[in-house]
């Protein structure tokens, strides 16, 4: 069936696409030659006609009219300093337009661009004074000239293409329906192999060779089976884990209270001791529990976020102000360098979440005095950009890949000394990917680390 449909369908398929592409490669070259002949004596006019101190000309405002209906486009007249002096729309008159098409032909290099999904040939052509050597570009003429015919011309040799396509998926059909019963026999092998584990997993795979079609579904199952098996298995880790972390602050309690049972007449210092001990590991417990309660909300679909516009400039002081208290605690500096204003669509709550989760770590895990943390904000068109540098013990390479995992700690026993549940990092990337962004890290032992992240500045779904 695979050979029949080969046979049939590749060669008129490929047929329909040559001859489409063909006729849309010419008719938007022909169209292109036209469109230029008309700019280029358009330009010329305008300079005679010294139309870039009087846009009020009748005779060139009517040649505009009438070139913008016979193209059914739009025709915008940019002085040299990149300002809309005339546009037929009227929408960006009196604004500045320096795309990369006004700015090469400023400098006299004329520019065409052909928009196949929007239908439409940009021109950008320079507007010069005309003399011997060249002349001086006194300003740009932009053209857009509509392709909704040849577009509509595509579309029908498309549609044709595929009523004959469709003929040809006819006649295949029917070869193939009378070969089926020979051709099925494998697929039904894989069916009732697949049957045979709807009730569980079962650890070998299956295995059906009798045709490269079936050997790949085969294949393709038995991969997805293994991917299973490893989210089961990383479901029960996590399980197992939170278990463990919940089970620790609970043991030590129990030791504590069964030590102050036993020995009822012990020193009230010692109870108090003990007392404090069995409340600092209550308030671990609800960390821990408040942290998993994060990660839940995390793992929620994107569609829960709160996107607004907010500064980011604004959102990393008052995080700073925040955490000062415990960098002045610890005895570490904290650096904010911002290179421009940021505005960006993001959820306050889970990027504030994020960035305080690392800022908090870099301080915890500082140098024991004279540290510092800087946080640096830059942006460009698409993205902005936050890295959060520091000068603590590091992060051991062979654990750059391990530390946005749940419950993993590179140091457990600084961790558990300084309170971290191991949930931090892991919630950090989490909102961080919500927000389509991306984080990487960078470290030396007893060097510092660095997190580079890196978000849209308009949130996409």
């Amino acid at each position: 069936m695979v050979l029949l449909f080969i046979m049939g369908i590749v060669p008129t398929l490929i047929a329909e696409i040559i001859i489409v592409n063909s006729y849309e490669k010419e008719a938007v070259s022909a169209r292109t030659a036209i469109v230029r002949n008309q700019c280029n004596i358009l330009a010329d006019q305008l300079e005679r006609r010294n139309y870039m101190e009087n846009t009020e000309d009748d005779v060139i405002n009517g040649e505009f009219d009438m070139l913008t209906g016979i193209y059914g486009g739009r025709i915008l007249v940019i002085n040299r300093d990149g300002k809309v002096i005339k546009d037929t729309y009227n929408l960006d008159l009196g604004k500045y337009s320096l795309s990369k098409e006004v700015i090469e032909a400023l400098s006299g290099v004329e520019t065409s661009l052909y928009d196949d999904e929007s239908q439409y040939i940009e021109m950008a052509v320079s507007i010069r004074d005309g003399n011997e050597n060249g002349g001086n570009t006194k300003g740009v003429l932009l053209l857009n000239v509509s392709t909704a015919e040849i577009s509509n011309t595509k579309k029908m040799l498309q549609e044709r293409g595929t009523r004959v396509l469709g003929i040809v998926v006819a006649l295949t059909l029917v070869l193939g329906f009378l070969l089926s019963k020979i051709l099925v026999r494998p697929f039904q092998k894989v069916t009732t192999a697949i049957e045979g584990i709807t009730d569980g997993y079962r650890d070998e795979d299956i295995s059906v060779t009798d045709y490269t079609e079936t050997e790949l579904i085969t294949d393709a199952f038995n991969r997805m089976l293994s991917r299973v098996r490893s989210v089961d298995e990383s479901r029960e880790e996590f399980v197992s884990n939170v278990s463990h972390e919940l089970k620790t602050p609970l043991a030590s309690m129990k030791v504590l209270a069964d030590s102050i049972n036993m020995n009822p007449n012990a020193p009230l210092e010692q109870y108090k001791e003990f007392m404090q001990d069995i409340s600092d590991e209550i308030d671990r417990e609800n960390q821990i529990i408040s942290d998993l309660l994060t990660m839940v909300r995390m793992d929620k679909k994107a569609a829960d976020m709160n996107i607004e516009q907010i500064n980011i400039n604004e959102e990393l002081e008052q995080i700073l102000r925040r955490l000062d208290p415990i960098a002045e605690k610890a005895n570490v500096e904290l650096i904010l360098d911002t290179f421009r204003s940021v505005t960006a669509e993001v959820d306050e709550t889970k990027l504030s979440l994020a960035l305080t989760n690392i800022i908090e770590n870099a301080i915890k895990y500082n140098k024991p005095e004279g540290g510092w943390v800087r946080i640096s904000l830059n942006s460009d068109r698409k993205y902005f950009y936050i890295t959060i540098a520091d000068s603590g013990i590091g992060i051991p390479e062979g654990d750059f890949n391990n530390i946005f995992e749940r419950f993993y700690r590179v140091d457990k026993s600084h961790s558990r000394e300084i309170g971290g549940t191991g949930l931090g990092l892991a919630i950090t990337k989490s909102a961080i990917a919500m927000h389509r962004g991306a984080i990487r890290v960078s470290s030396k032992l007893n060097a510092g680390t660095t997190f580079a992240i890196r978000i849209p500045l308009v949130h996409v779904l």
